[in-house]
């Protein structure tokens, strides 16, 4: 899963990507509005962080261009405590969410968590795929209830597979949320990830569809 932090507060700007690292996201930053802006309409992401006093252009004009041209990346806006106006004019303008400053960034996690999964269709942090389980919040996964032992990048095609489980998804998808801007991609690495997961996991879940993709699909007989 991808995300884009995109705040002017260069402290409060690392401190959050660390964290979403730490929580196994790829994550890009942009510190002023134009730089944010670019990026979140060329580049795709599971979910933007979007503070709304930017230099060069504020936040609230930054999401309304991307809803304006149909950009319906899920969006956490990040307000002043003391300005409710804000936040209105944050949701009037296509926010799915805000936290005020000051915040624990475990609450930022759990938002942006909850995004990822209402924008997929997903109600709870746990999806599953047969027997398989993947806990969004701990970024576990299990077959059968037995830990999956994955590498940081496994996990994230994992996770993203499970997020869009029935859903074909191509090998340029699977690399543009699974790798930051500035990552030499290759498409040809993800056949590499995905045969590394299927022997992992031991059960025939991930599905080749030729010149597609992938898909995640549980046998048509399984609960």
């Amino acid at each position: 899963m991808r995300i884009l932090v995109i705040e002017d507060d260069i402290n409060l700007n690392r401190q959050l990507a660390d964290a979403l690292k730490e929580a196994g996201y790829v994550v890009d930053v942009a510190f002023d509005g134009e730089e944010g802006h670019f990026l979140g309409d060329t580049e795709p992401y599971d979910a933007i962080i979007l503070d709304i006093g930017l230099p060069e252009m504020d936040g609230i004009t930054v999401l309304e261009k991307w809803r304006a041209s149909g950009k319906g990346t899920p969006v956490l806006m990040l307000t002043a405590r003391d300005r409710w106006s804000d936040k209105v004019a944050g949701i009037d303008a296509g926010a799915d969410d805000y936290v005020a400053k000051p915040f624990h960034v475990e609450e930022i996690l759990a938002r942006i968590r909850a995004l990822i999964r209402r924008a997929a269709g997903h109600s709870s942090s746990e999806i599953t795929c047969g027997p398989v389980r993947v806990d969004t919040k701990s970024s576990k996964a299990t077959v059968n209830g037995k830990p999956l032992k994955l590498t940081s990048h496994e996990y994230r095609l994992l996770a993203y597979l499970m997020h869009h489980k029935g859903e074909v998804v191509s090998r340029t998808e699977l690399v543009e949320h699974m790798y930051d801007q500035d990552f030499d991609r290759d498409s040809n690495t993800i056949e590499v990830f995905v045969g590394r997961l299927r022997k992992k996991m031991g059960v025939d879940l991930i599905e080749t569809v030729r010149g597609l993709g992938y898909r995640m699909q549980a046998p048509t007989n399984a609960n």
